[in-house]
Formats: C-alpha cells, sequence, structure tokens
C-alpha cells in the first residue's frame, strides 16, 4: 500500500465527513425549535443601535 493510496482514501472520507458536517448545520440551524432563538439575535444589532441613541439624546 504506497503512500499515495492512503492519502486518497484519507481525502475521500475527509470530504464525506466534512459534507456530513454541513448538512448537519444546516439541518440544525433551520430547524424549527431554534426559529424563536435565532429571531431574537437577528434583533441584537438594531437593539444596539437604539442603546447608542438613547445615549446620545440624554
Amino acid at each position: 500500500m504506497s503512500i499515495e493510496h492512503i492519502f486518497d482514501s484519507a481525502s475521500s472520507v475527509m470530504t464525506v465527513v466534512s459534507f456530513i458536517t454541513f448538512a448537519g448545520i444546516c439541518a440544525w440551524a433551520w430547524s424549527t425549535r431554534k426559529q424563536a432563538d435565532f429571531a431574537q439575535a437577528a434583533q441584537l444589532p438594531f437593539m444596539e443601535e437604539v442603546r447608542h441613541e438613547e445615549k446620545r439624546d440624554v
């Protein structure tokens, strides 16, 4: 068994592992259980702007 064959096999395995990881992250991100958490997190940058504007007005 040559070193080139080992590297080819390792490359194939890592490609499959990476794709499964990507699919898992996509499934987690699009799951309905996390939708409320992500909606709240999406509003965080806008809440910071409101806070900064309130400080300027004082």
